[in-house]
């Protein structure tokens, strides 16, 4: 180590003469080392990066590391787009760092959110020298929770995230104007401060007025509106049987993009190729093992692992062996490494998602009831209003919003209490029930307007009688025809969690939860103009014919 080296800002062409910049770490010695490159639009120096791959700890087990500065960001030339030059950048980046000094032609790839996708798009480029990937915490449809999700647009990320990396991009166009650049910063950061004390409810969505007034490339959601060939540019979707290599993938429970981990780790599998699945209890950015309200162990921690060791050099191990030293990955290697939540417990199984699993209904009732018996005598429908001026707050689940709003489970008492969400209950448990897997709502409801939004909620309410959030879901209902009875299906992603015998099983359903999901106006106007709202006399049906319901993975006990 004492022999390491670091070079700074090395530069590397890409094929339209844009010269992209990165810092390499060599092991002490002459290699020739396999190389471990990531490429991130947040600055190839700042501490996250530098937690995900921890250059150090990579070099002492010899391997080289490159840590690049994608397209138009920091030290690298070029226009920023978000994703638009991320498969052609990636294949010639692999490329150009399988022939550095030093290196012994095979790349391996690491990183999170962002440059987790970067990962995909290199692999999908077909480098030949690209041998193996790791994303962490990123998505397979930017449609399934990076622009949209259920119909609704993923606001409560995409309007900070925009507004953090316009800093960049005003101070690259401001650089020699410094009266400008102050006055540009200045009210950059007076948006996204207040973001959360009304910038969020600014209209419209589609359009969004604080990306205008600073002329920012956004997180693509209205560009993919505006061009929807140009969302191939960062979807996995679809695709993985291009992508011929193994993988490690890391998720959280938590997570902005749970499902998309989930959904890739299941391509691969499908497509026969190497796959290994870790998934904690985790948000988007904390990988600790206190999660919202909840403290879930010290062994839930991504540097302890259940007497694991550090999730980081699990990754490393597994890249000692895809094109390291190691022994190497046979074609069906790879495990899934689950937490399962309520007994706080690393559980490996092979497979994902669960044979054992069964499709369990519970049934909602007019009285509050959620019963595995579906209701047998007509029951009076739930009936609440919903107005887009007054939406349930965001509170707690799998989102990365401003940092007024936490993630992870948290109480649900002040959003229960409102009239606008229906909430219904099981008896206390008689015994753990374990439920692990995706999670569905399916509703019969209907809305005196010619759209709408469904929310459906599952929670953990413990023997105090405290309810939080476990995992949601949402659906975004366009030309319904009002007052009329419709079935819909709302996707709450997948978890692990046993609740525990006293504990009650419990499903809240709204029609928002903002600002994670912009607000529906109720109106069925595009979020592209959409500025006018009206309020909803919403209904929910549960009888014989409208058996509203839930539906749970139960797993057996062994």
């Amino acid at each position: 180590m004492a022999e390491m080296q670091i070079e700074f800002d090395v530069p590397a062409e890409m094929r339209d003469g844009t010269v992209l910049r990165a810092d390499v770490y060599r092991p002490g010695g002459t290699g020739p080392w396999p190389v471990l490159l990531s490429r991130l639009p947040y600055g190839k120096q700042m501490p996250m990066a530098l937690a995900i791959l921890d250059p150090l700890a990579a070099a002492r087990r010899g391997f080289m590391v490159v840590i690049q500065d994608t397209r138009g960001r920091f030290a690298s030339e070029g226009q920023w787009e978000p994703w638009t030059y991320e498969e052609s950048d990636g294949y010639d980046t692999v490329r150009w760092a399988a022939a550095l000094p030093g290196a012994n032609g095979s790349v391996g790839m690491i990183g999170a959110s962002y440059f987790g996708n970067t990962q995909w798009m290199a692999a999908l480029s077909k480098p030949p020298e690209l041998k193996a990937i790791a994303p962490m915490v990123t998505w397979s449809d930017p449609d399934d929770g990076l622009w949209t999700r259920g119909g609704a647009v993923e606001l409560g990320i995409t309007a900070p995230w925009t507004l953090m990396m316009g800093a960049d991009a005003l101070t690259r166009r401001h650089g020699t104007d410094p009266a400008a650049l102050v006055g540009g910063i200045t009210g950059l950061v007076r948006d996204l401060d207040g973001l959360a004390g009304g910038g969020y409810g600014e209209l419209p969505v589609g359009r969004f007025p604080a990306f205008a007034r600073h002329d920012l490339p956004e997180l693509g959601y209205e560009r993919s509106r505006r061009e929807p060939d140009w969302a191939r540019s960062c979807r996995v979707a679809g695709r993985h049987d291009e992508v011929d290599l193994p993988t490690f993938q890391v998720g959280g429970w938590y997570d902005i993009f749970t499902q998309g981990t989930l959904d890739n780790f299941t391509a691969m599998r499908r497509a026969g190729r190497p796959a290994t699945l870790i998934m904690g209890p985790w948000t988007h950015t904390n990988q600790q093992h206190v999660i919202g309200d909840v403290n879930f162990g010290f062994a839930a921690n991504s540097a302890f692992m259940g007497m694991r060791g550090r999730l980081h050099d699990m990754q490393l191990d597994w890249y000692q062996r895809a094109i390291g030293d190691g022994e190497a990955l046979e074609p069906d290697t790879g495990r899934v490494l689950l937490f399962v939540m309520g007994v706080n417990q690393w559980r490996e199984e092979r497979e994902w998602p669960l044979s054992r699993a069964v499709d369990t209904d519970f049934h909602l009732h007019a009285d509050g009831r959620l019963t595995l018996e579906p209701p047998s005598t007509a029951e009076q429908p739930e009936e609440f209003t919903y107005d887009p001026m007054d939406p349930v707050p965001t509170t707690g689940g799998a989102l990365l919003l401003s940092d007024e709003f936490r993630a992870g489970p948290l109480d649900q008492t002040v959003v229960e209490a409102r009239e606008d969400v229906l909430v219904f209950s099981t008896e206390p448990l008689t015994e753990d029930t374990e439920v692990t897997g995706r999670v569905r709502a399916v509703l019969f409801a209907a809305t005196d307007g010619p759209s709408t939004d469904w929310v459906a909620r599952l929670c953990d309410v413990d023997e105090n009688g405290v309810s939080r959030n476990i995992t949601d879901g949402i659906v975004r209902v366009r030309a319904a025809t009002p007052g009329e009875a419709a079935e819909h299906v709302v996707d709450l992603w997948s978890t692990s969690i046993v609740f525990r015998a006293g504990h009650r099983i419990r499903v809240q359903i709204t029609s928002s939860n903002f600002p994670r999901w912009d607000r529906n106006l109720n109106t069925d106007e595009p979020e592209q103009d959409a500025t006018t709202a009206r309020v909803a006399r919403q209904q929910v049906f549960h009888d014989p014919d409208r058996p509203s319901r839930i539906i749970l993975p139960v797993v057996p006990p062994a």
